[in-house]
């Protein structure tokens, strides 16, 4: 069996506020993925300009920190074997008005209200998760969950527990 990859899923103010889109995002979530850590925080425009330094010099980089300040974000670290593109292929096209043609069943296509206002945010590659998980959680230790916990992970059993949203060990 292939080794566990992390991804860093968010999920966005709009969809937070909305107790369906919520609700429907997170079932997706603990149905697909083993949820490692979870924790809803607020962002200041500040952190939100950090995490997004990327886009700096992009048209839609202030919309789009002004938003992600705007409320409450969900931040999930899932794993799967294939964590990244499959939360990618489920979020669908980040472009909502495309998803809502092309994929009108991925999230993007059924709660995605505008490009900055698309659900939620999947890393793209192995070396940006590792980025975002680090900015979100930077007292997770890599080293620690690839020689201690991916194979306790693997090969469960894990239970989930749904007052803190993710999945533990059964012991």
């Amino acid at each position: 069996m292939s080794k566990l990859q992390l991804s860093l899923a968010i999920i966005k103010p709009h969809a937070v506020k909305n107790p369906v889109a919520l609700a429907y995002i997170r079932n997706v979530i603990k149905n697909n993925f083993a949820v490692i850590k979870t924790q809803r925080v607020s962002l200041d425009k500040e952190t939100a300009g950090n995490f997004y330094l990327e886009h700096v010099q992009k048209f839609f980089f202030n919309r789009l920190v002004t938003f992600m300040s705007s409320g409450c974000i969900d931040v999930h670290i899932i794993a799967h074997t294939n964590a990244i593109q499959l939360w990618r292929q489920m979020l669908g096209p980040t472009k909502v008005y495309r998803a809502q043609f092309e994929d009108p069943y991925s999230l993007r296509g059924m709660f995605g209200i505008s490009d900055t206002r698309n659900v939620a945010h999947g890393s793209d590659s192995p070396i940006s998760a590792e980025k975002e998980i680090k900015f979100f959680f930077p007292e997770f230790s890599f080293y620690n969950w690839h020689t201690n916990e991916e194979e306790r992970f693997r090969k469960g059993p894990i239970v989930f527990n749904k007052h803190l949203f993710q999945h533990v060990r059964k012991l």
